[in-house]
């Protein structure tokens, strides 16, 4: 059993998850276990999640939660920092900063919308602390309708910034590079981008060492098949897998569990 299914299993109030996003909590926020940290979380429901990060974290956290419902305040009588306001706001962000000062862990579990978590990432980036994280979960909507245009999803946007991330490679134009977080990483339903100011800073360049040049010869393109076409392994004109209407069925009754709303949404989109 995992620390954070625990720590889920232990909250007094309602929380909902999916049961392989646990392994995925404990392997991106177990380093701050503990520690003297500030935690925001978007979108909080009933509460349950709240309790969940305090256990999960320890009594040095500080657990800020942020909802487009006012009834959220109430958890404020349980010690917890409530922010009422729209994620894809960027005015609300800059208050929100203003306010809160810089944060170690942001864990996006809003309303799961392309331009909500876009726009989350993009405003909050510059404000997490070196060796922070922000954390998007659910990115599974990406390939799913009702959550905005599937060309400008949010798995788009982060194919996007892993481009940006390789243009760091010293020999490419630095105006292409991303420079505000150091690594993107991919798990199912998750995105993490880590900040590590002083690696992502760091210059690209050839270095060795020993000496100044290879004394073997270099056999790359020795290769025959080196630069072969490579269609039989990849379709790359295959686009997004299409659903079958059974399994967008079944995707649908499981959102209506969670949100009702969004579910009726989606379902007259699909009229």
């Amino acid at each position: 059993m995992t620390d954070s299914y625990q720590s889920f299993l232990s909250s007094p109030h309602v929380a909902y998850k999916h049961t392989t996003y646990f392994d995925s909590y404990d392997h991106f926020l177990g380093q701050y276990r503990g520690n003297d940290i500030t935690f925001v979380e978007i979108g909080v429901l009933d509460g349950g999640s709240l309790f969940m990060w305090r256990d999960f974290f320890g009594s040095k956290a500080r657990i800020i939660g942020v909802d487009l419902n006012p009834a959220a305040k109430k958890w404020e009588e349980e010690g917890f920092e409530i922010f009422i306001g729209s994620q894809s706001d960027p005015d609300f962000w800059a208050r929100f900063v203003d306010e809160v000062g810089p944060v170690d862990v942001v864990l996006d579990d809003g309303g799961h919308t392309y331009a909500q978590q876009i726009v989350t990432v993009e405003v909050l980036l510059p404000h997490v602390n070196d060796g922070g994280l922000v954390l998007v979960e659910d990115t599974h909507t990406s390939y799913m309708s009702g959550f905005g245009t599937p060309s400008q999803s949010f798995m788009e946007y982060v194919k996007q910034r892993v481009d940006a991330v390789n243009f760091r490679f010293g020999g490419f134009p630095k105006e292409k590079s991303e420079t505000r977080f150091w690594s993107i990483e991919v798990v199912e339903s998750m995105v993490g981008f880590r900040i590590r100011k002083g690696a992502t800073a760091r210059k690209s360049e050839p270095i060795f060492n020993i000496g100044s040049r290879f004394e073997s010869k270099d056999y790359r393109l020795e290769d025959a098949g080196a630069l072969k076409p490579v269609e039989e392994y990849f379709n790359f004109n295959a686009g997004h897998s299409k659903l079958t209407l059974r399994e967008l069925i079944l995707i649908l009754q499981e959102i209506r569990k969670r949100d009702p709303g969004l579910a009726r949404r989606m379902f007259e989109a699909l009229k």
